[in-house]
């Protein structure tokens, strides 16, 4: 037999269930509402198929512009890369030019889901994998840049090459 002291008891424990379930449910809620912050890395058959050229070099510099757009700043790169072997597409010999960015939240508050930056990025003297869109969907723009410039594929179209 359950005195009234039990049944206040019991009652408080539902309570309480309820309520860490109440919260568990609004932090998940919470979680879930920014977890397409950053955009999947395609696999190398995606970016295969993205990229209208692909091409293995060294990094001979790396040119920046920075500049603010709204709350964010980003990084404006292109990379001066020597081409050693041209596996998709034809024009690029000799050196390719690759643009990419970084891109950094600077206003207030939690980040807003959206794409963040590339990654890998490349570094001067290294020896990557590009794949590259040149007049073409680059991942990131909506149509593609239509330039004739050649985009590194949106997010992660720069694999490193192990020697």
């Amino acid at each position: 037999m359950m005195t009234k002291v039990d049944t206040g008891q019991a009652i408080l424990r539902e309570k309480r269930t309820g309520l860490l379930r109440y919260v568990a449910l609004i932090l998940l809620l919470l979680f879930a509402a920014h977890g397409d912050a950053e955009k999947a890395p395609y696999s190398t058959k995606q970016l295969q198929g993205i990229a209208t050229h692909i091409v293995v070099g060294k990094v001979q510099a790396i040119y920046t512009r920075t500049e603010r757009k709204g709350n964010y700043e980003y990084v404006r790169k292109v990379a001066e890369v020597k081409i050693a072997k041209v596996e998709k597409g034809e024009g690029p010999a000799g050196l390719v030019y690759v643009r990419y960015f970084d891109r950094h939240w600077k206003g207030r508050g939690l980040v807003p889901p959206g794409g963040g930056s590339y990654w890998p990025q490349p570094e001067k003297g290294g020896v990557y994998k590009f794949y590259l869109a040149r007049n073409a969907y680059d991942g990131w723009s909506r149509d593609g840049v239509q330039d004739g410039g050649y985009n590194v594929v949106y997010v992660n179209g720069v694999q490193p090459v192990k020697k």
